[in-house]
């Protein structure tokens, strides 16, 4: 702007070029105090863009900031690393990079995909609150959570009315020595309490085997 006022002043005037330009006067001789004088700071730029432009160049149009500004480390140049971008981004000096490929996340499900097939045949649903399906013929009592293994051949004490009077007989002689050491007799509460639990434990037995 200052070269095309300096080469029309002569024809027309300096005040009326910078009213058709919207200029103001302190601005333009401000600036043509600039060109005649450069600051330090400027001269400075001007012979770091030289460097910048030519290794810019020399990358074949490909370095960015990162790499102009190690390549002048390398060379003795210290500047920083803002300086540098600065300067690249004033006059239109980009490097090459890859645009990063748009990936779909891994858990996003495919509506069109077809469900791989149930080849064991699974079963959730309950007939009722205390049933569910079973992937073995093993029914279960009645009462009792569901299981899916077999049942052991191996039966427990308590499995038979035999183990259940084994128990109630372990619960009354139990009772009946705590009460001699104490030097007590065992109530008729303390012995109907032993026989309501042993009906309950032959129940459970009873309906075990079933």
């Amino acid at each position: 702007m200052v070269t095309a006022v300096e080469a029309l002043k002569g024809q027309f005037g300096i005040a009326p070029i910078l009213t058709v330009l919207g200029v103001a006067a302190s601005t333009y001789y401000g600036w043509l105090a600039q060109q005649r004088d450069p600051s330090q700071r400027r001269r400075a730029d001007t012979e770091l863009l030289d460097q910048i432009r030519e290794i810019h160049d020399r990358s074949g149009a490909t370095y960015g900031a990162p790499r102009v500004h190690a390549t002048l480390r390398r060379r003795g140049r210290h500047v920083s690393r803002k300086r540098v971008e600065r300067l690249m981004r004033e006059h239109g000096l980009q490097g090459a990079f890859l645009r990063k490929r748009w990936r779909a996340a891994s858990t996003r499900q495919d509506p069109r995909h077809t469900p791989a097939p149930d080849l064991v045949n699974r079963d959730f649903t309950a007939s009722a609150p205390t049933g569910c399906g079973s992937p073995t013929p093993h029914a279960s009592p009645a009462g009792r959570a569901c299981s899916g293994w077999p049942r052991s051949a191996t039966r427990s004490p308590t499995g038979s009315s035999g183990g259940a009077a084994q128990i109630v007989a372990t619960l009354t002689s139990s009772s009946a020595r705590s009460s001699m050491r104490s030097g007590l007799v065992m109530s008729a509460q303390t012995r109907s309490s032993i026989t309501r639990i042993a009906a309950r434990i032959t129940r459970l037995c009873a309906s075990g085997n079933a």
